[in-house]
Parts: structure tokens; sequence; C-alpha cells
């Protein structure tokens, strides 16, 4: 079906047009796994999934979509079935259009494409070309098949619906496309997104639809719609919400909201905007039947809406531990210990740095180092993103806690706090002085220096006293780092302060950037020489390089940073690879480092997580 043609269907109707509701869940009620692949049962039980199509047209529904949400070729790949994507989609077009030939109503099917189950670069190894390949081969499959229209849904990245609007449009360029996202409970998707921006960016991209999904119950989803309209009135809504948030009763998924209510809600989304109407997770046909029925009864002129509902999320408190850290554990048995570096958001928005932080975590990272204003720019506190990481990814983190910007009295405040939000390792540093960064006239004074935080915590927090001596209630357990520079410009100073952290109880040492680990090794044997018995264990700085202009600022601009020339020359011979060679660069840096070195502090230029996560991988298998 072309776009005029579509558009003018939908125009056709004084009310929104009804789509189907969830194939997976009825699927699962009748017996199937959902760890099962769904897309095979239109070659291994086409009865079936035409079953379920007749029983939505017999309640209404006037779109039913494709059995095809997971039949790309990532997703299939995880079944073997790779190689099926066209056999799959287009088996399933043809049960689909089977049904409605078979059904006394009218109906238009729709090609449904799903995300593909991975991230997309920076917070994936998936490259936006690599997306669009394998959005455009199913959606070939769909098209060559006879679909009326196509809905890219459940989306919660907008780079990863762009790559498959863009995909569809180069399949063919006049078919109607829906583009639908998912959000989260903070009416965010997963990588931060407001329904703001969503309807913006979906519209930009030329979208015939704009979409939201899934999420939560109607309620949710109606609040999105609204701000959604109000963002881009001029555009048309596609709204599917899940059947409200669900429960996992034995081996089924429950979910919570009645047939009846739906069919309420189906009304309050006609009235805030919506063309298209249906359901997602948790909806049956009943769900379907109900908005039906609903929306020809319904009379929008005297419809009032009182269905917006508040969500206050409930706070709980984390219970600590007195338990040795991770990071000490692994340390003290002499494993080799791979830290990554990682930037607080400068705004609320803490998802896609998630993302990029479960991708580290896949890679096979031990702990998340969390940098405190880097540059003395302004960021979110570092504990908060320190209690996120520990709690919703579950890897450990290493709190940066730089002395400068804080009296004595915040110190052992902001000390306290991390211990209660679950942060065990603390990595302390003089700081960036604030002249540097955005805010050059805040304050910039400091009442201890590394050496004496580290007295403080080591000597008086862990102790169970703080800096005057009073009873803090019981010890903390924090693990220290400190810092410590393998090129410094005067070697004599850089030992004695080392010294000085040491005596003070400093447990590890974290090295700014190298890149010569020659030069490195050999300071660290004059280090030996100097400090007798040394056996605290050593972090090298790894930074991946990527680019020539970004080497030549490293080491003509950033105290204590200095690139061989050969690198240099590697890295500007490298031209638009330049990344690529920063990446084998710091692959051979950081199993060099092995040869002398307890782990590395991997700091990933420009949150390029995707090559961070390669860096890891390439360094567990030794190269």
């Amino acid at each position: 079906m072309k776009r005029e043609a579509f558009l003018a269907w939908l125009s056709s109707f004084d009310r929104p047009v009804v789509a189907d509701g969830a194939m997976g869940t009825l699927l699962n009620q009748r017996g199937v796994k959902f760890e099962e692949c769904f897309d095979l049962l239109n070659l291994q039980k086409p009865n079936l999934v035409a079953d379920i199509h007749r029983e939505y047209l017999e309640a209404g529904a006037q779109i039913i979509l494709t059995n095809t949400f997971g039949a790309n070729r990532y997703k299939l790949a995880q079944h073997g079935l790779e190689d099926q994507v066209t056999v799959l989609n287009q088996m399933a077009v043809k049960v689909a259009r089977q049904a409605v030939a078979a059904s006394p109503n009218e109906a238009l099917v729709a090609g449904d494409v799903g995300p593909l189950g991975v991230r997309l670069a920076p917070f994936g190894r998936v490259q936006p070309e690599q997306a669009r390949a394998a959005f455009r081969e199913q959606i070939e499959a769909l098209v060559a098949a006879g679909v009326d229209f196509l809905v890219i849904e459940t989306m919660a990245d907008l780079y990863e619906v762009r790559e498959a609007v863009l995909a569809a449009r180069e399949v063919e360029p006049d078919l109607p496309v829906v583009a639908s996202v998912t959000f989260t409970r903070d009416d965010r998707t997963l990588l931060g997104d407001d329904p703001i921006r969503v309807a913006k960016s979906i519209f930009e991209m030329g979208a015939d639809l704009i979409g939201v999904n899934c999420s939560g119950g109607p309620s949710q989803l109606l609040r999105i719609l609204k701000q959604m309209r109000s963002a881009v009135p001029e555009g048309r809504y596609w709204v599917k919400p899940n059947a409200g948030w669900p429960e996992r009763m034995g081996d089924r998924i429950m979910y919570p909201a009645a047939p009846d209510y739906f069919g309420d809600y189906a009304v309050a989304f006609w009235k805030a905007g919506a063309v298209v109407v249906g359901g997602c997770c948790g909806t049956t046909p009943e769900h379907i039947a109900a908005m039906h029925k609903k929306l020809q009864g319904a009379d929008l002129a005297t419809y009032e809406n009182g269905l917006n509902i508040t969500l206050v999320d409930r706070e709980e408190s984390v219970v600590g531990t007195q338990q040795p850290t991770t990071l000490a554990q692994r340390l003290a048995e002499g494993r080799f210990v791979i830290a990554a570096e990682v930037d607080p958001p400068r705004g609320l928005s803490t998802q896609k740095l998630l993302a990029g932080v479960h991708l580290l975590k896949e890679a096979g990272v031990d702990v998340i180092n969390v940098a405190d204003s880097p540059m003395a720019r302004m960021r979110m506190s570092p504990w908060a993103v320190c209690r996120l990481i520990q709690e919703e990814v579950g890897v450990e983190t290493v709190l940066h806690f730089p002395t400068r910007g804080r009296n004595l009295l915040r110190v052992q405040g902001d000390l306290l706090a991390a211990h209660a939000l679950g942060v065990r390792n603390v990595f302390v540093v003089m700081g960036d002085p604030t002249a540097i960064g955005d805010y050059p006239n805040a304050m910039d004074n400091y009442d201890l220096v590394p050496s004496g935080l580290i007295k403080l915590i080591k000597q008086g927090f862990n102790a169970g006293v703080d800096h005057a001596g009073m009873d803090i209630g019981q010890p903390t357990s924090f693990f220290v780092g400190c810092a410590l520079n393998l090129n410094p410009p005067d070697p004599e100073v850089e030992i004695k302060n080392l010294r000085r952290k040491l005596r003070a109880g400093a447990d590890f040492v974290m090295t700014q950037p190298v890149f010569d680990p020659v030069a490195a090794r050999a300071f660290l044997d004059r280090v030996h020489t100097a400090l007798g018995e040394f056996s605290v264990p050593v972090l090298v700085g790894i930074l991946p390089l990527v680019s020539e202009r970004h080497a030549a600022f490293l080491h003509h601009e950033v105290p204590g940073i200095s690139i061989p020339s050969t690198i240099r020359q590697r890295i500007a011979a490298g031209g638009d690879k330049a990344a690529r060679v920063g990446i084998e660069i710091a692959i051979e840096l950081a199993l060099a480092a092995k040869t002398f070195a307890h782990g590395i502090y991997l700091m990933p230029a420009f949150s390029r997580f995707d090559y961070a996560a390669e860096i890891i991988e390439n360094v567990r298998k030794g190269g």
C-alpha cells in the first residue's frame, strides 16, 4: 500500500483504528515458552499463529501485525536460525494474509519489525551500517511478501529507530512506516530520551505515525501521548500499551489490567489524539474487543477524561557490608585486574552511561571508575552514579574522591554518604583546578592533600572515628587508591609523594596514561629501589587514542602525558582509521603492562565504550 492510500484509509474513520493485541501473550498461554523462537512457529505451527490472528480479527482488530517481532538476523542467531530471515518473514505474511482473507472483516497486515536485540555503537559493538543492513534484510522479505505497511516497534534507542526507518525507505520509499518507542517507569527510554525528544526525532525521520507501545499500562502511555502531541501537534499517533506492569506466576507472566479498563482508555487515547490504538504485552482478544466496543459507542464531544495517574516510586535503603571489596579480593588473589573509567552525565539522564557500562561488563571489566567533575566541569554527583552502576548493572565501582573544593567537614560528610550508598573503593586525588573548567570562580580551596585524606580514611574512618577523634558509630571499610605518574617531570618529588601516601595507608595505586611501557617499568624499578619493600598493587593507565589531533592535544597540553613520536606517527599514518590504530596500540600497551603491573586502568576517550570493550576482550584473551 502506498503512503497516500494508507493515510487516506486512516482518515476515512471518524475514530481511531483498532490494532491487535499481543501475539506472544496468547502463544505463551497456549504452552509456548518465552525462551522458544516465536518466529519459527510460522513454519512449525502456522495454524496456531493463524488462529490467534483470527481471534483478534473477530474481536474487531482492523490491523494485525505479522508474527515477526524477533525475525531479524541478530535475534534469530540466538536460535541458530540466522539464515532463515527471508523464509520466516515471508511465511508470517502468508499466514496473516490467509487469516484476513478468511475473515468477514476487512483488515490491513502490518509487517512487525522489532529491535535487533544488540546495542549499537557507541554503547555496543554493532555499527549503524550493520544495523541498517539487518533491518533491510528483514524488511525486504516483508515487502516482497506483500505487507500493507511496516511497524517498527518497542524501540529504546533512537539511533536504532533511525536505521530501521532508513532501511525501510531504501527498500520501498513510498511504503507507510510506523515508528514506535517503549519507555521505562520514569517516562524515558532506556537511553534517557524523554517523550518530547522522541516525538520530534521520529517526526523528523519521516515516519508516517509516531508510536508508543509496551512500557507500563494505559495510564503511563496516556501521559506520554499527551507530551508527544504537545511537542508535535501535527503528528499522527499510534498507541499500544501493556496490560499494566507484569508479574510472574510460576511459568506464566500475568498482567493486571482488565479489558473494561482498556476500553475506557481507548476513548482517552482518542481524545488525546491517537489515530490507532491497540494492545501490547498481556493484551488478549478480550482487551481488543473492549476497546473496539467502547470506541464505537463513545461520543468524543461529551467524553471527559480524568484518567491520568501520577506514579510515585518507593525508596529503599541498602544494607552495607564490611566484607573486603571484590577489587581488594581480586588483587589479593594476584589476578590481573581491568578497571575502566566513566564520566558522570552532565544532566539527569544516566541511561546511556548505564548502557555503556553493561557493554563493559559483558566484555569482562572487573571494576568501573567513576570520575568526579573531570576537567573541573559540572556533572552529576559520582556517588549517585556509583550506586546506580552497582545496583542496576552489578559491577563494583571505584569512586574518584578529589580533595580540591572540599573543606574538612564536607570531606567527611561525603565519605559517610558514599559508604552509606554501598561504595567501598575510593581513589584519592587532588582534583582538577576550577580555573580550567566551566566555573572558574568556584571555590577551589582544600583542607587536606591526598596523603592527608588517605590517612583520615584508613587511620580514622576505618578505625571508627572522625578527624576530631569522635565516634562515628562503626568503622568504615574503604579500600583506598592513590595516584602515581610513571613519567614524572621530577622523579624525586613523585617518589616522595608516593611514600607519604603509602605510609598513610594507600591500598593500591593507579597511574596516569602510559605510552612508553619500557620507561614506565624503569620508573617503577626506581620506586622499588627507593622505597624498599613495595607490595602495593599498581594499575597502569591506558588511554586509547582516536585521532592525530587527540594525540597532539594530549602530548602538548595535558600535564603528565608524553606520547612517543613513534606512536604519534602511527596514529597520523592511520588517517581515517586512526581510531582503529589507537585500539591496536592500547592493546599492545595493556599486554606489555601485564609483565610488570597488577592490572590496567582504561580511560576510554569520548565515551567510546565499544572501543574499550574491544580492548578488554583482547587483553583477556592475551592479544
